[in-house]
């Protein structure tokens, strides 16, 4: 029963979603929709702030941020590097080179995280290639990057680590000044999980 409101919600879903982008042409779907409620449950969509962050700061060339709120929005502030595609245009073809693509790990973003699963979404199934999702949106980034919440120093190790990190990067990306919350040697990164390889779906209609 539960599978079965899951897979309208996705088909649902998708209906508004290509409905809102105009002058959509007919779209070939790739993956069924067990396919896509498999990787929903995994969440394999999603990079956290705190990755998000490392990859900014070391200036990682395999990443690409992709803004898509209005162009207003994005000039008033966006992450840097990050380009604007607002996502009523995001099937335009002049972006089809940036979003169906080899090379970079896209990663979608807006306010919070709606407007970017549906963006990740409509990509996915059309077999679209190497699009993610930042976790929270902006909203989370400053939360948990920008203005992170201060530990115990009764708390773990790893607890105190993560926000001397947090504090650090919010500092070297425009935020407030780096205030370590205990005296540690040296701040360690939190450990940045590897992200499992998807098979991209063959065939399908």
């Amino acid at each position: 029963m539960r599978t079965r409101i899951i897979i309208s919600i996705v088909f649902l879903s998708l209906g508004l979603i290509i409905a809102a982008i105009p002058n959509n042409k007919t779209l070939n779907f790739k993956m069924s929709a067990e396919e896509m409620i498999e990787e929903f449950n995994g969440r394999y969509q999603f990079i956290s702030p705190d990755e998000i962050a490392d990859m900014i700061i070391s200036e990682d060339p395999n990443l690409q941020l992709i803004d898509l709120r209005s162009e207003s929005e994005y000039k008033e502030f966006h992450l840097p590097g990050a380009v604007n595609i607002p996502f009523t245009d995001l099937l335009d073809d002049e972006y089809r080179y940036l979003v169906d693509q080899n090379l970079k790990i896209n990663v979608f973003y807006s306010n919070g995280s709606v407007t970017s699963n549906e963006a990740w979404m409509v990509t996915r199934q059309l077999g679209y290639r190497n699009n993610y999702v930042l976790e929270g949106g902006l909203n989370y980034w400053a939360e948990t990057i920008m203005n992170p919440d201060r530990p115990e120093q009764t708390s773990p190790n790893e607890e105190i680590a993560r926000y001397n990190f947090r504090k650090g990067a919010g500092a070297a990306l425009g935020g407030g000044s780096i205030e370590p919350a205990n005296e540690m040697p040296e701040p360690v990164l939190p450990a940045i999980k590897k992200r499992p390889q998807k098979k991209r779906a063959q065939g399908g209609c």
